[in-house]
Protein backbone atom coordinates (compact mmCIF):
# COMPACT_ATOMS: atom_id res chain seq x y z
CA UNK A 1 0.00 0.00 0.00
CA UNK A 2 1.54 3.40 -0.94
CA UNK A 3 1.52 6.35 1.50
CA UNK A 4 -1.03 8.56 0.55
CA UNK A 5 -0.84 12.25 -0.70
CA UNK A 6 -4.37 13.73 0.70
CA UNK A 7 -6.12 12.02 4.03
CA UNK A 8 -9.22 11.80 2.51
CA UNK A 9 -8.77 9.87 -0.58
CA UNK A 10 -9.26 6.52 -2.07
CA UNK A 11 -6.46 3.59 -1.61
CA UNK A 12 -6.79 2.35 -5.53
CA UNK A 13 -4.40 -0.63 -5.84
CA UNK A 14 -4.42 -3.12 -8.96
CA UNK A 15 -7.46 -5.26 -7.54
CA UNK A 16 -9.79 -2.68 -7.57
CA UNK A 17 -9.42 -1.34 -11.24
CA UNK A 18 -9.54 -5.35 -12.02
CA UNK A 19 -12.26 -5.55 -10.32
CA UNK A 20 -14.11 -2.44 -12.31
CA UNK A 21 -12.88 -3.88 -15.95
CA UNK A 22 -14.25 -7.26 -15.09
CA UNK A 23 -17.33 -5.84 -14.30
CA UNK A 24 -17.67 -2.84 -16.82
CA UNK A 25 -14.86 -3.65 -19.42
CA UNK A 26 -14.84 -7.26 -19.98
CA UNK A 27 -13.32 -7.38 -23.21
CA UNK A 28 -10.39 -5.73 -21.54
CA UNK A 29 -10.39 -7.31 -18.31
CA UNK A 30 -7.63 -10.03 -18.62
CA UNK A 31 -5.04 -7.43 -20.19
CA UNK A 32 -1.78 -6.57 -18.36
CA UNK A 33 -2.35 -3.88 -15.50
CA UNK A 34 -0.02 -1.83 -13.93
CA UNK A 35 0.42 1.07 -11.65
CA UNK A 36 2.24 3.95 -13.56
CA UNK A 37 4.89 5.92 -10.82
CA UNK A 38 5.44 8.14 -9.98
CA UNK A 39 1.77 8.83 -8.82
CA UNK A 40 -0.66 11.72 -9.71
CA UNK A 41 -1.84 14.37 -6.99
CA UNK A 42 -5.10 14.17 -8.72
CA UNK A 43 -5.74 10.94 -10.67
CA UNK A 44 -4.10 7.21 -10.29
CA UNK A 45 -3.08 6.43 -13.54
CA UNK A 46 -2.48 1.99 -14.74
CA UNK A 47 -1.58 1.19 -17.86
CA UNK A 48 -3.43 -1.07 -19.75
CA UNK A 49 -1.99 -3.32 -21.97
CA UNK A 50 -0.03 -1.67 -24.59
CA UNK A 51 -2.73 0.79 -26.21
CA UNK A 52 -4.62 2.03 -23.00
CA UNK A 53 -4.24 3.91 -19.37
CA UNK A 54 -6.78 3.89 -16.65
CA UNK A 55 -7.37 7.35 -14.96
CA UNK A 56 -9.23 7.38 -11.83
CA UNK A 57 -10.03 10.22 -9.53
CA UNK A 58 -7.93 9.86 -5.71
CA UNK A 59 -10.72 12.29 -4.45
CA UNK A 60 -13.94 14.46 -5.15
CA UNK A 61 -14.28 12.62 -8.57
CA UNK A 62 -16.93 13.53 -11.04
CA UNK A 63 -20.56 12.38 -10.51
CA UNK A 64 -21.50 13.03 -14.04
CA UNK A 65 -20.95 11.38 -16.96
CA UNK A 66 -18.85 13.06 -19.96
CA UNK A 67 -17.06 15.57 -19.10
CA UNK A 68 -14.42 18.36 -20.34
CA UNK A 69 -11.43 15.57 -21.38
CA UNK A 70 -13.99 13.50 -22.83
CA UNK A 71 -15.45 16.21 -25.20
CA UNK A 72 -12.69 18.20 -25.91
CA UNK A 73 -9.46 16.01 -26.08
CA UNK A 74 -10.49 14.60 -29.39
CA UNK A 75 -10.70 17.44 -31.08
CA UNK A 76 -7.68 19.50 -29.59
CA UNK A 77 -5.45 16.88 -30.81
CA UNK A 78 -5.05 16.94 -34.49
CA UNK A 79 -4.42 20.88 -33.85
CA UNK A 80 -1.49 20.76 -31.41
CA UNK A 81 1.73 19.69 -32.07
CA UNK A 82 2.37 17.57 -29.49
CA UNK A 83 0.49 14.24 -28.97
CA UNK A 84 -2.07 14.37 -26.31
CA UNK A 85 -4.01 11.19 -24.97
CA UNK A 86 -7.38 10.80 -26.61
CA UNK A 87 -10.40 9.18 -24.24
CA UNK A 88 -11.58 5.88 -25.13
CA UNK A 89 -14.01 5.14 -22.70
CA UNK A 90 -15.82 6.18 -19.99
CA UNK A 91 -16.61 4.07 -16.59
CA UNK A 92 -19.42 4.50 -14.73
CA UNK A 93 -19.77 4.33 -10.45
CA UNK A 94 -20.35 1.33 -8.60
CA UNK A 95 -19.99 0.13 -5.13
CA UNK A 96 -16.53 -0.40 -5.61
CA UNK A 97 -15.67 2.92 -6.76
CA UNK A 98 -17.90 6.54 -6.44
CA UNK A 99 -16.51 8.18 -9.54
CA UNK A 100 -16.94 8.14 -12.84
CA UNK A 101 -13.16 6.99 -14.81
CA UNK A 102 -12.09 7.01 -18.34
CA UNK A 103 -9.99 4.56 -20.35
CA UNK A 104 -7.25 6.54 -22.42
CA UNK A 105 -4.60 5.74 -25.33
CA UNK A 106 -1.43 5.03 -24.00
CA UNK A 107 1.18 7.28 -25.44
CA UNK A 108 4.46 6.15 -25.95
CA UNK A 109 7.24 8.17 -23.84
CA UNK A 110 7.97 8.26 -20.10
CA UNK A 111 8.41 11.32 -17.49
CA UNK A 112 12.13 12.11 -16.73
CA UNK A 113 13.49 14.79 -14.48
CA UNK A 114 13.86 18.35 -16.50
CA UNK A 115 17.75 17.72 -16.09
CA UNK A 116 17.57 14.78 -18.44
CA UNK A 117 16.41 16.20 -21.57
CA UNK A 118 17.52 19.62 -23.76
CA UNK A 119 15.89 22.21 -21.73
CA UNK A 120 16.44 25.09 -24.64
CA UNK A 121 14.59 22.61 -26.78
CA UNK A 122 12.35 21.87 -24.36
CA UNK A 123 11.37 25.20 -24.21
CA UNK A 124 10.98 25.65 -28.05
CA UNK A 125 8.48 22.94 -28.00
CA UNK A 126 6.53 23.69 -25.01
CA UNK A 127 6.36 27.85 -26.80
CA UNK A 128 4.76 25.68 -30.10
CA UNK A 129 2.33 23.50 -28.25
CA UNK A 130 1.60 26.61 -25.83
CA UNK A 131 0.87 28.70 -28.74
CA UNK A 132 -0.82 26.19 -30.94
CA UNK A 133 -3.11 25.63 -28.35
CA UNK A 134 -3.88 29.42 -28.18
CA UNK A 135 -4.94 29.52 -31.76
CA UNK A 136 -7.92 26.96 -31.34
CA UNK A 137 -11.43 28.33 -31.72
CA UNK A 138 -12.51 28.78 -28.06
CA UNK A 139 -16.03 29.17 -28.81
CA UNK A 140 -18.41 26.76 -26.64
CA UNK A 141 -14.86 25.64 -24.62
CA UNK A 142 -15.24 25.29 -20.93
CA UNK A 143 -13.40 27.56 -18.07
CA UNK A 144 -10.67 25.95 -17.12
CA UNK A 145 -8.09 26.77 -14.44
CA UNK A 146 -7.23 30.39 -16.22
CA UNK A 147 -8.98 32.77 -13.87
CA UNK A 148 -8.41 35.98 -12.61
CA UNK A 149 -6.16 35.78 -10.47
CA UNK A 150 -8.33 37.80 -7.38
CA UNK A 151 -10.10 35.00 -7.66
CA UNK A 152 -7.15 33.21 -6.06
CA UNK A 153 -6.38 35.41 -3.84
CA UNK A 154 -8.23 34.32 -0.58
CA UNK A 155 -6.54 30.51 -1.17
CA UNK A 156 -3.32 32.13 -1.60
CA UNK A 157 -3.25 34.11 1.93
CA UNK A 158 -5.02 30.58 3.58
CA UNK A 159 -1.75 28.65 2.22
CA UNK A 160 0.72 32.23 2.79
CA UNK A 161 0.13 31.75 6.63
CA UNK A 162 1.02 27.93 6.14
CA UNK A 163 4.04 28.59 4.63
CA UNK A 164 7.54 28.82 5.95
CA UNK A 165 9.61 30.02 2.87
CA UNK A 166 11.03 33.28 1.72
CA UNK A 167 8.85 36.27 2.45
CA UNK A 168 9.36 37.81 -1.13
CA UNK A 169 6.57 36.23 -2.31
CA UNK A 170 4.09 38.29 -0.91
CA UNK A 171 5.79 40.78 -3.16
CA UNK A 172 5.40 38.75 -6.06
CA UNK A 173 1.89 37.82 -5.53
CA UNK A 174 0.80 41.95 -4.80
CA UNK A 175 2.45 42.88 -8.13
CA UNK A 176 0.19 39.93 -9.99
CA UNK A 177 -2.51 41.18 -8.44
CA UNK A 178 -1.99 44.85 -9.52
CA UNK A 179 -1.34 43.94 -13.17
CA UNK A 180 -3.93 44.53 -15.81
CA UNK A 181 -6.34 41.61 -16.09
CA UNK A 182 -6.55 39.61 -19.26
CA UNK A 183 -8.89 41.65 -21.15
CA UNK A 184 -8.51 39.43 -24.78
CA UNK A 185 -10.91 36.35 -25.42
CA UNK A 186 -10.88 33.86 -23.89
CA UNK A 187 -7.74 30.96 -24.82
CA UNK A 188 -7.23 27.73 -24.79
CA UNK A 189 -5.04 26.18 -22.17
CA UNK A 190 -3.62 23.22 -20.80
CA UNK A 191 -3.21 24.50 -17.14
CA UNK A 192 -0.73 22.06 -15.35
CA UNK A 193 2.67 22.23 -17.60
CA UNK A 194 4.51 20.74 -15.10
CA UNK A 195 7.49 18.20 -16.07
CA UNK A 196 5.51 15.27 -14.72
CA UNK A 197 3.31 15.65 -17.30
CA UNK A 198 5.16 16.24 -20.39
CA UNK A 199 6.10 12.64 -21.97
CA UNK A 200 9.76 12.49 -23.49
CA UNK A 201 10.85 10.41 -26.43
CA UNK A 202 14.77 10.41 -27.19
CA UNK A 203 15.14 13.52 -24.78
CA UNK A 204 12.23 15.34 -26.57
CA UNK A 205 9.00 16.50 -25.25
CA UNK A 206 7.10 14.17 -27.29
CA UNK A 207 3.54 14.83 -25.86
CA UNK A 208 1.24 16.55 -22.92
CA UNK A 209 -0.46 14.50 -20.43
CA UNK A 210 -3.13 15.12 -17.28
CA UNK A 211 -5.63 17.54 -18.85
CA UNK A 212 -8.19 17.92 -16.01
CA UNK A 213 -7.60 21.37 -15.71
CA UNK A 214 -7.83 22.07 -19.76
CA UNK A 215 -10.26 25.37 -20.88
CA UNK A 216 -10.50 28.67 -22.39
CA UNK A 217 -9.54 32.01 -19.97
CA UNK A 218 -6.06 33.52 -19.17
CA UNK A 219 -3.14 32.50 -20.86
CA UNK A 220 -1.41 32.92 -17.92
CA UNK A 221 -1.36 29.62 -16.39
CA UNK A 222 -0.02 28.09 -19.19
CA UNK A 223 2.57 31.10 -19.71
CA UNK A 224 3.82 30.04 -15.92
CA UNK A 225 5.73 26.91 -17.23
CA UNK A 226 8.71 29.37 -18.02
CA UNK A 227 9.44 29.47 -14.43
CA UNK A 228 9.32 25.23 -14.71
CA UNK A 229 11.65 25.21 -16.24
CA UNK A 230 14.90 25.30 -14.07
CA UNK A 231 17.13 27.37 -15.39
CA UNK A 232 17.35 31.12 -16.50
CA UNK A 233 18.20 30.45 -20.02
CA UNK A 234 15.12 27.93 -20.71
CA UNK A 235 13.10 30.67 -19.37
CA UNK A 236 14.20 33.02 -21.07
CA UNK A 237 13.79 30.94 -24.55
CA UNK A 238 10.63 30.22 -23.35
CA UNK A 239 9.29 33.91 -23.02
CA UNK A 240 11.09 34.91 -26.49
CA UNK A 241 9.37 32.40 -28.42
CA UNK A 242 5.89 33.67 -26.79
CA UNK A 243 6.05 37.27 -27.18
CA UNK A 244 3.40 37.90 -24.59
CA UNK A 245 3.23 41.26 -22.73
CA UNK A 246 4.27 42.30 -19.29
CA UNK A 247 0.89 41.93 -17.76
CA UNK A 248 0.22 38.70 -18.39
CA UNK A 249 4.23 37.89 -17.51
CA UNK A 250 3.71 39.32 -14.26
CA UNK A 251 0.42 37.59 -13.96
CA UNK A 252 2.00 34.01 -14.96
CA UNK A 253 4.57 35.18 -12.18
CA UNK A 254 1.72 35.33 -9.53
CA UNK A 255 0.44 31.91 -10.32
CA UNK A 256 3.80 30.24 -10.32
CA UNK A 257 4.37 31.61 -6.67
CA UNK A 258 0.63 30.64 -5.79
CA UNK A 259 0.98 26.75 -6.81
CA UNK A 260 4.63 26.92 -5.31
CA UNK A 261 3.52 28.38 -2.15
CA UNK A 262 0.27 26.05 -1.47
CA UNK A 263 2.61 22.65 -2.44
CA UNK A 264 4.94 23.36 -0.05
CA UNK A 265 2.69 24.29 2.62
CA UNK A 266 0.51 21.06 2.18
CA UNK A 267 2.93 18.52 1.30
CA UNK A 268 6.29 17.16 2.45
CA UNK A 269 9.76 16.20 0.97
CA UNK A 270 8.72 12.70 2.53
CA UNK A 271 5.21 12.22 1.03
CA UNK A 272 6.13 13.76 -2.71
CA UNK A 273 9.50 14.56 -2.98
CA UNK A 274 9.39 15.22 -6.88
CA UNK A 275 6.43 17.79 -6.40
CA UNK A 276 8.03 19.08 -3.45
CA UNK A 277 11.40 19.66 -4.67
CA UNK A 278 10.24 20.66 -8.22
CA UNK A 279 8.00 23.82 -6.18
CA UNK A 280 11.43 25.22 -4.68
CA UNK A 281 12.87 25.19 -7.93
CA UNK A 282 10.24 27.54 -9.28
CA UNK A 283 10.15 30.10 -6.44
CA UNK A 284 13.91 30.05 -7.12
CA UNK A 285 13.93 31.02 -10.62
CA UNK A 286 11.18 33.48 -9.85
CA UNK A 287 12.56 35.08 -7.31
CA UNK A 288 15.81 34.83 -8.78
CA UNK A 289 14.06 37.32 -11.67
CA UNK A 290 15.01 41.14 -11.29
Amino acid sequence: MSEKLHADELEIEERLVRRLLVDQFPRWAELPLRKVEPVGTVNAVFRLGDEYSIRLARREGPTTPGGHEFLWLPKLAPLVPLEIPVPIAQGRPNNDYPWFWEIHSWLRGETVPIEAIDEIQAARDLAGFVLALQQVDPTGGPLGRGIPLAQRDKDFRYWLARFNGDPAVSAVWESALSATPWNGPPVWHHGDLDARNWLVRDKRISGVIDWGMMGIGDPACDVMVAWKLHSPEARDGFLDAIRTDDATLARARGWVVSQAVAILAYYTPQNNPILYNEAKSWLDLVLDQK
